[in-house]
């Protein structure tokens, strides 16, 4: 009897050393954020989320020491999303020296880990992009597309929300919106155009029951 008792002891020890070794993937409100979905000028929804390295990140966090965050939802299988992965390298390369921090999150739920790790590294996206498990936070921020895009200034305020640009095909573009945004919020301005209307491919949320 003794045996088996320290038999079961043994292999409740593994089963718990084993799940610590395992990332786990978790999306979270922070308790300090106000219930509901985002709105311009009032606090962001705040969220903590794990990388496909298991790293975790805040969007406190991200706000430390930085004049603006954006946060992307983006995908790997949209085609309009990939259109534009070199101008989401373009931006965070052009506004990190402006304290500018990007997050890319992935809410498609049959996007798998490997997948946007392979994606991103593809891609050399200098920004980390996290899984949103259930897409929780997609929906606090109401994102229905991507790319859809979210600025935050130094003090938690959204200050845009919607598309990058105007137009998938680069040579389209008459309206650069997350830049005019970016610039306005650096300069501690009012965003001209705060709403614009995203557009790509619905991201695919997980059945709620």
């Amino acid at each position: 009897m003794r045996n088996g008792r320290l038999g079961l002891i043994a292999l409740l020890s593994a089963v718990a050393l084993a799940g610590a070794l395992v990332p786990v993937f978790k999306a979270s409100a922070e308790e300090s954020t106000p219930s509901g979905v985002a709105e311009i000028g009032k606090p962001a929804p705040g969220f903590t989320l794990t990388s496909p390295n298991g790293k975790s990140y805040s969007l406190a966090d991200a706000r430390q020491d930085e004049k603006a965050t954006v946060v992307m939802f983006i995908a790997t299988q949209c085609p309009v999303s990939n259109a534009y992965n070199e101008r989401m390298v373009r931006l965070a390369q052009d506004y990190a020296p402006k304290k500018v921090r990007f997050l890319g999150v992935n809410a498609n739920k049959q996007e798998s880990v490997e997948e946007v790790a392979k994606h991103a590294k593809a891609h050399q996206f200098p920004f980390p992009v996290l899984i949103d498990v259930g897409n929780a936070v997609a929906d606090r921020y109401d994102a229905r597309v991507t790319p859809h895009v979210y600025l935050i200034d130094d003090k938690g305020i959204l200050r845009y929300r919607g598309r990058i640009d105007d137009s998938q095909d680069e040579s389209g573009i008459k309206s650069q919106d997350l830049r005019a945004a970016l610039d306005a919020v650096l300069a501690g301005k009012p965003v001209p155009t705060p709403e614009t209307r995203a557009f790509g491919c619905t991201i695919k949320r997980m059945e709620k029951e």
